[in-house]
């Protein structure tokens, strides 16, 4: 008796509770009781709740885009086995209300099988309140066909309905190197049926109006841009009064690049505090960070703000000069801006082709410079500016002789010349513009132009956050070539940070190379 009863905080005795067992009313099997009083075995063979559901079912699939149809005209893009595909594939089942969906996923398939195996656990309550689960599997059959902007781009290649015509209005093309990599890494132009290189800027053209839409957006959310949208009428039906417009979006990238230098005009430096006049750029997403390298003071610029005064830069990076530094003070204030740490400290420099000049400037580089190393700056009393507000202050004698930029690393690189990096980038499958005869593209500046972008990436780790590099098959690492300098030498690209590219050999399941992220 003593067994069977517990004593409680309160000395009162209770009497445990045990879960008695009935027995099955089909085949006499101990069970706990139900209210159909019958076991999961019987219950099932007397109930089947998922009679009456779809256990097969045809689906289409675009092999050009990747994309499945969704009735009756909306086509939604999914990868293999993803969260999508599995949201699209329970949604194409009919009578599925009848039943509470309880959990749903993927039966392994060949990817070539043109089979979808989805497995679906289901609940439906049978006899006297008695639920019943039970899983099943759905069987999809994926038809290849062409969707309608791929069957007009298969018909004829040059056949577009929207473009988007990306330009910036500068000497260089290295913040397109940037963006697209950016565009890669978001694969936002994975739908455009034709991408070309031309003077100044990339075209994309896509078969859907709501495909550029898209891209414009996602060009508005990394860069700051204005753009106009024009429409041309291609042809008109008059008894159906239906319009086919072929759309262009003129789209502009801010000017303004990382490592110009600016000379505020006066209403915008009011509005920013007082900031300036001169400035550097030291970043471009969808806003502008301006620095002053004399006071490390920052403001931030939206494209809205941008666009309301639409200044120009004084000086470009292509006007950069070459100093040597011989002595720097201890730093005398130090400011972190966007993740970047700055520190301000003063210097004796001289240009190296006017070594007997010495000059004593502050600068934002305080925390990398020391004695001996080269820099890059701008000569602000030697450069040839064509700026109205730059020359009124130089009048007066109210600007600084010279502004570094950044630290130069030609002697380190100097030794490293001709060894393949440690990283590679990918490329948009662009083709060039021959309008112009081949005259817009200069193969030769732009592979120049493309080895600074390389060098910008390695000296900034800010710059590479939101893109993808991968590892060069080529490249062997040796004690020279560290995954990161410690000061004595080059920065490089952390081989950490570095994507391994996936290759199938052929004696795999296929052929060919995958990227993959990890």
């Amino acid at each position: 008796m003593s067994a069977l009863m517990d004593q409680d905080s309160s000395g009162m005795f209770k009497v445990q509770q045990t879960i008695g067992s009935v027995v099955c009313c089909k085949c006499g099997v101990p069970m706990p009781p139900n209210a159909a009083n019958m076991c999961v075995n019987c219950l099932r063979s007397e109930f089947d709740i998922t009679e009456g559901l779809q256990k097969s079912i045809q689906i289409f699939y675009c092999p050009e885009c990747g994309c499945y149809l969704q009735p009756p005209k909306t086509w939604i893009k999914a990868q293999w086995e993803s969260r999508d595909l599995l949201s699209f594939c329970i949604k194409r089942l009919k009578n599925l209300n009848k039943v509470r969906l309880k959990n749903a996923e993927f039966v392994w398939t060949e990817p070539h099988s043109k089979r979808i195996k989805v497995k679906l656990t289901v609940q439906a309550e049978v006899l006297n309140g008695a639920v019943l689960e039970q899983s099943y599997p759905v069987e999809y059959t994926v038809r290849d066909n062409l969707c309608e902007s791929c069957s007009r781009f298969q018909a004829n290649p040059d056949q577009w309905v929207a473009s988007v015509q990306l330009r910036q209005h500068v000497s260089h093309r290295r913040s397109f190197f940037y963006l697209e990599q950016l565009i890669l890494r978001h694969d936002a132009a994975s739908r455009a049926v034709r991408i070309k290189q031309v003077h100044q800027g990339i075209d994309f053209f896509f078969g859907n109006k709501s495909h550029a839409d898209s891209f414009v957006d996602f060009l508005s959310k990394v860069v700051p841009i204005e753009y106009r949208q024009d429409k041309q009428l291609v042809s008109h039906d008059v008894k159906s009064s239906l319009y086919n417009y072929k759309y262009t979006y003129s789209v502009k990238i801010c000017p303004i690049c990382r490592e110009d230098l600016i000379c505020l005009p006066s209403k915008v430096s009011s509005s920013l505090g007082n900031l300036g006049p001169l400035v550097v750029c030291t970043k471009v997403s969808d806003r502008i960070t301006l620095l002053d390298p004399r006071t490390l003071r920052c403001a931030f610029l939206d494209a809205r703000q941008y666009w309301r005064s639409g200044f120009q830069s004084a000086l470009t990076s292509r006007q950069l000069v070459k100093y040597s530094v011989f002595y720097v003070e201890p730093p005398v204030g130090e400011a972190t801006v966007g993740g970047q740490k700055y520190a301000l400290s003063y210097v004796l420099i001289a240009r190296e082709s006017d070594i007997g000049k010495m000059l004593t400037v502050q600068t934002h580089l305080g925390h990398i410079l020391k004695t001996g190393d080269q820099a890059l700056g701008y000569d602000i009393y030697g450069a040839n500016v064509n700026d109205d507000e730059m020359d009124e202050y130089r009048l007066h004698g109210r600007l600084p002789e010279a502004i570094l930029i950044k630290k130069c690393y030609d002697k380190e690189r100097e030794r490293k010349k001709g060894k393949p990096r440690a990283f590679t980038t990918k490329k948009l499958p662009m083709e060039m513009d021959e309008s112009r005869g081949g005259r817009g593209v200069d193969p030769g500046k732009m592979e120049n132009e493309y080895e600074e972008f390389l060098r910008d990436l390695e000296e900034n780790p800010e710059l590479r956050f939101n893109i993808s590099l991968y590892k060069n098959k080529d490249y062997q690492e040796s004690d020279e070539t560290a995954s990161m300098t410690d000061g004595e030498g080059a920065p490089t690209v952390p081989i950490e940070e570095l994507l391994a590219e996936l290759e199938l050999s052929e004696e795999g399941e296929g052929d060919g190379e995958d990227d993959m992220d990890e």
